[in-house]
């Protein structure tokens, strides 16, 4: 008999088996695509033998996602097929685990009862009696265990009331208990965060401690070695461990991120880009650097430095651009902005000069630079007369003298085929252009070394010349005070004491320049070939010869000047470039310039002296220069000095010699006055500018033991920085005083 309700009355056990196969299809899609699911179960038919039509039973597997489901919702049971035993619909399946004759076998065509999927039930089901009407599908507990084939449904909460199978809070309720976890799990992460950001806050606090103390002590270093330079060598450890101590915040991920916030994160990233700064300069370029200068390779030193300095190029570069970014910050707090601002400041000068150091010392090709060496006993200009020259060539750090020459080497008298400004010749006449003695006339280092070059090119060799360096013999005494003194080929002892007056002075009394002016050469290019050595080789104190090497470009003594454009805009700015400044930005430059005109080495014995005074009114300022030159020996004794140091003008012998005095105001300034005072004194010009600048020209004779004295005053209206004084180095150090708006 077949009930007329029974979905699947008139169904062939094919269509059924096909069914029930996409059933078991669509349960394993299902999960598949959603891992938690319920997997399917399936049960054999009852009676095991399907020629009686008995098919496989299938239940889904226990628990599921089903559990978190709204109570109210309406059901969305799917159906688990069994057979049904004989035509009762109603009648229980009997245990999974019942025997075989204990299941009976099912006839054809039996029914079949529809259990709901577990996992799935509602709250009707849960209301639901165990005895439910036949047919009705039953709901199981959220994680109530599939019952066996013939056990009978038990609906949840039927032992217990409306409360969950154990009692505990009915299933309508899990929604709110979601919410009770949500709050409970906020206030926790709540509470975590605030102690990490408290443990965090701390320990930004504790490492900035640790750095600022590293830091000041760091500088405590600093000064001491300025202060004792011979404490470079045990100072410098020191040095590096606080230095790398400092700059290990850049490993600290907790300081880096803090870099991110708001106000403090520049203040943080200004002090550990200072701190790394000085740990590269240290750690990575100094510590190497000096080990590698004393160590005992026969490897040229400035190839041992070669690699040093292209290790550390890209930190330097990196460092560099690093802090002048922080540098311009408005958060910086008062400590941080100063250091930040000093290190700045090295960084901007230290970036460039690595970068084109292995350029000059010839690391990607061979380079040529023609070394000058000025004679302050003729005073010229930027120091003295362009004595003799050497052309030094350096190949991957390796430096060789590659030729020499004096001035008696040049055609004199004709213009070498360079370039130069209207007011230059008006000021120096062509003299400048025809006589390499006086190509440094001009206080323009690039013009001198044009010419320079222009002349050694004509006269002596066409190599390419890529730079120009000026040294004299003061610079030459600083620098023996590194070296030690030196033993020359002509059996004289050169040293920082006696370099001056055994260059300047006693050699013309040793070679008589007049008669044999080639053993006055050779003097000469002994004292360079020697000082090369020892230079070459590194056969010097590092701290007392990089002290040396800043006095004598402070005053004027060193200058060089490279015809590569992107060294030369380095240097530019610096006074190694022997460039007057062309603002009054920072400073209001003075030069005030000397020229001998007899032909003669007699300012071994002059002395100069020079006062500077700026006063500022609401509008602009006023420069006035004063400057006096004395002839500080007496007639006697200039009577019996050498032919070549007296004047060789005709007819002055010892009794007459003329110094020009060229003063240059500062830019966007005008002549307002001149005076002179002395015997014979004479105002040449006060209307030509040159080289961006007004400047006062006076000729001054003087016998021995006479003074002269010239004023020049400049005005300029508008804004001008404190004054400053730039002259030509002379044998005696210039004397004088420098005082600038307010002082």
């Amino acid at each position: 008999m077949t009930d007329e309700n029974d979905p699947f009355a008139g169904l062939t056990r094919k269509q059924l088996r096909d069914m029930r196969a996409r059933l078991d299809a669509a349960e394993a899609a299902r999960a598949g695509d959603e891992g938690d699911d319920a997997s399917t179960t399936a049960l054999p038919a009852q009676g095991g033998s399907d020629a009686h039509g008995a098919e496989t039973t299938v239940l889904p597997g226990q628990g599921g996602d089903e559990r978190g489901r709204d109570a109210t919702a309406p059901p969305e049971t799917e159906t688990t097929l069994l057979p049904t035993h004989g035509a009762d619909s109603t009648q229980a399946a009997p245990a999974a685990d019942a025997p075989a004759d204990m299941t009976g076998t099912p006839a054809q065509g039996a029914e079949t009862t529809m259990l709901p999927a577990q996992g799935t039930g509602t709250s009707e089901s849960n209301a639901a009696a165990a005895g439910a009407a036949p047919g009705t599908p039953i709901a199981q507990a959220d994680d109530a265990p599939t019952p066996a084939l013939g056990t009978p449904a038990v609906a949840p909460g039927a032992a217990g009331g409306s409360g969950g199978a154990d009692g505990g809070a009915p299933s309508g309720d899990v929604e709110g208990s979601g919410r009770r976890w949500t709050k409970r799990h906020t206030k926790r992460t709540i509470i975590i965060a605030v102690i990490v950001l408290i443990v965090c806050a701390v320990w930004l606090g504790v490492r900035a401690l640790m750095v600022k103390g590293d830091l000041e002590a760091a500088q405590r270093v600093v000064a001491h070695v300025q202060q004792d330079p011979d404490s470079l060598d045990a100072s410098l450890p020191v040095l590096g461990e606080y230095a790398g101590s400092a700059a290990s915040v850049g490993w600290d991920p907790i300081w880096r991120v803090a870099e991110f916030l708001p106000w403090a994160g520049d203040n943080l990233r200004g002090v550990r880009l200072a701190a790394q700064s000085l740990d590269v300069g240290v750690n990575d370029l100094a510590v190497p650097a000096l080990d590698a200068m004393r160590s005992e390779s026969e490897t040229p030193v400035l190839q041992r430095l070669l690699p040093i300095l292209d290790e550390v190029q890209p930190d330097i570069t990196s460092l560099a651009d690093g802090i002048h970014g922080v540098a311009g910050s408005g958060a910086l707090i008062g400590p941080v902005r100063n250091g930040v601002d000093m290190v700045d400041g090295v960084m901007q000068a230290a970036a460039p000069a690595i970068g084109v150091a292995p350029g000059l010392l010839g690391a990607d090709e061979p380079r040529n630079y023609l070394l000058v060496f000025m004679n302050n006993a003729e005073s010229v200009g930027l120091g003295g007369s362009a004595a003799s020259q050497t052309l030094i060539s350096v190949d991957q750090g390796k430096l060789e003298i590659a030729a020499q020459a004096s001035s008696a080497s040049y055609v004199e008298g004709q213009p070498v085929d360079v370039e130069v400004a209207d007011s230059a010749i008006q000021l120096y006449t062509d003299y400048l252009r025809t006589h390499v003695n006086t190509t440094a006339s001009r206080p323009d280092f690039p013009t001198m070394s044009e010419l320079t070059t222009a002349f050694w090119n004509r006269d002596i060799g066409d190599q390419q010349i890529d730079g120009v360096v000026s040294i004299d013999p003061i610079a030459l005494g600083y620098i023996l005070e590194a070296t030690g003194p030196i033993q020359l080929d002509t059996g004289e002892t050169l040293s920082s004491t006696n370099a001056a007056q055994l260059l300047l002075s006693d050699v013309y009394s040793m070679y008589d320049s007049t008669t044999d002016p080639a053993a006055a050469d050779a003097f000469f290019a002994s004292v360079a070939g020697k000082v090369f050595e020892k230079i070459a080789t590194a056969d010097f104190d590092m701290p007392t010869m990089l002290n040396s090497m800043r006095r004598g470009i402070d005053q004027g003594s060193v200058l060089f000047h490279s015809f590569d454009d992107e060294t030369q805009a380095f240097i530019a700015d610096e006074r190694v470039s022997g460039i007057l400044p062309t603002s009054n930005e920072e400073q209001s430059t003075v030069g005030v310039y000397f020229r001998d005109e007899s032909a003669s080495k007699i300012d071994y014995y002059m002395k100069s002296n020079i006062d500077l005074t700026q006063t500022c009114s609401a509008g602009g300022s006023e420069f006035q220069v004063d400057t006096t030159l004395h002839l500080d020996i007496d007639q006697a004794s200039a009577d019996v000095l050498p032919l070549y140091v007296q004047s060789n003008t005709s007819g002055w012998g010892s009794t007459r010699f003329r110094t020009a005095v060229y003063v240059y105001g500062p830019p966007g300034t005008t002549v307002e006055s001149v005076e002179m005072e002395g015997r014979e004194v004479e105002l040449k010009s006060d209307e030509i500018d040159d080289l961006g600048r007004p400047v006062a020209f006076f000729w001054t004779y003087l016998a021995p033991t006479e003074l002269a004295k010239v004023t020049a005053t400049f005005s300029g209206e508008g804004d001008f920085g404190p004054a400053a004084l730039w002259s030509t180095p002379m044998v005696n150090a210039t004397t004088g005083t420098v005082t600038a708006c307010g002082e």
